[in-house]
């Protein structure tokens, strides 16, 4: 008997658009552009070209000029294109006439972040969020996908029931949707139940920016084995582990992550997840230091926190990946050209990062650097509020 063959999928290939805008500068949109194509690997596809426009803002028909949407319809036709896809939302009348001048496939960032989480989605609670996430963005854009149903089949005999199905559609949308809510109560008030019947115990949670190494450092302070890898949201559930620190117990929980340009319909949905973090005493803010932009992701996180009220919590940045930390030092009397160098630990600590961010610890979750000091902050933090809480309890120090 012959044996099949084993046929691997060519992944899908795509180009990313950008737009550099009045008061915007070209490194800010370029490293926009990377985060995008970042995410677009998540995803599975690969990125052939990057495409950037300087306008005074977007063109509200085609989010491009012209002549760059004719530059990249040239591409995409000599090169066989899969996917386009724009670093911002595009909305239902730029997607449709996008769409009909490239003749391929159109994502914007939001349906590109949609598509990751709906892969990603493992339990009923986050793929529950996800469903409600894609059908909010779905519904306004159900015009759009008709009249490509209609070119497809040669558009007779669909122009006029097809208003009809669009509204029938519509309806089936908004009555799952619904549903989807109802759902998500019903989780959300068992979650509740869960977090209650663990009792007064203190709770810490690490929260930021996404592929910080959250994962990585529950792992280590928890010794379990949770699924960490450099991709994108690789956590969307909330995971919580008792962790015990010289005989002091408390929880510790691991959230999804968070990103620039969140959609908002996935900020609504998964509220509920973030619950933990609303919830918890102490916040742990892990960074990632070898990002050139971690600086920018430290407000976004900050930014996120604050929406879902959770800034007035005690909060405590834990620097990240110093393995992978270079530090850019230049002589004021050598005119060479500046080159980046490792820093050490001692140094690290006397740089302005740790003297803008108060009580901060610097650490290695990968290779478990400095471990001890970060295990020895968190030891103190979680004492102080759980001798208020166990006045009685003073043995276990």
């Amino acid at each position: 008997m012959r044996e099949p063959i084993e046929t691997k999928l060519k992944p899908e290939t795509a180009i990313l658009i950008g737009v550099i805008e009045q008061y915007q500068d070209a490194d800010e949109v370029e490293d926009y552009l990377k985060e995008l194509e970042f995410l677009t690997d998540t995803a599975g596809a690969v990125v052939e070209k990057t495409f950037m426009q300087r306008l005074e803002h977007p063109d509200p028909r085609t989010f491009v000029g012209s002549g760059k949407l004719a530059e990249i319809r040239d591409y995409v036709q000599k090169n066989e294109i899969d996917l386009v896809i724009f670093d911002d939302e595009l909305n239902p009348s730029q997607l449709r006439n996008i769409e009909g001048e490239l003749k391929c496939r159109i994502l914007d960032r939001t349906n590109l972040i949609l598509d990751i989480f709906a892969h990603r989605a493992k339990t009923a609670h986050a793929k529950t969020q996800v469903e409600l996430a894609q059908y909010e963005y779905l519904l306004p854009r159900l015009t759009r996908m008709w009249t490509h149903l209609e070119r497809q089949r040669g558009g007779i005999g669909f122009r006029g029931p097809g208003e009809t199905e669009i509204e029938t559609d519509r309806r089936i949308i908004r009555d799952r949707m619904a549903k989807l809510k109802e759902d998500l109560k019903k989780i959300d008030k068992q979650k509740a139940v869960q977090r209650k019947n663990r009792g007064k115990m203190v709770r810490v949670a690490l929260v930021g920016y996404t592929n910080v190494g959250k994962s990585t450092l529950m792992n280590v302070l928890s010794k379990s084995d949770i699924f960490a890898e450099n991709k994108l949201f690789a956590t969307l559930d909330t995971t919580v582990r008792k962790v015990v620190i010289e005989n002091l117990p408390f929880l510790l929980s691991d959230t999804v992550g968070f990103i620039r340009k969140l959609p908002h319909s996935l900020v609504e949905s998964f509220k509920s997840t973030l619950d933990e973090v609303r919830e918890s005493d102490i916040l742990l803010h892990v960074v990632d230091i070898s990002h050139p932009s971690f600086e920018e992701q430290i407000e976004i996180v900050n930014q996120t926190l604050l929406e879902i009220g959770t800034r007035d919590k005690p909060s405590y940045i834990v620097f990240n990946k110093i393995d992978a930390f270079r530090y850019v030092k230049k002589d004021e009397d050598d005119l060479s050209p500046p080159t980046p160098e490792n820093i050490s630990l001692a140094d690290l600590k006397k740089t302005w990062m740790a003297q803008a961010n108060g009580q901060c610890v610097f650490i290695s979750a990968k290779n478990k650097d400095n471990i001890k000091e970060m295990r020895n902050l968190l030891y103190e933090k979680v004492k102080e509020i759980h001798s208020k809480r166990y006045p009685y309890n003073d043995f276990l120090y």
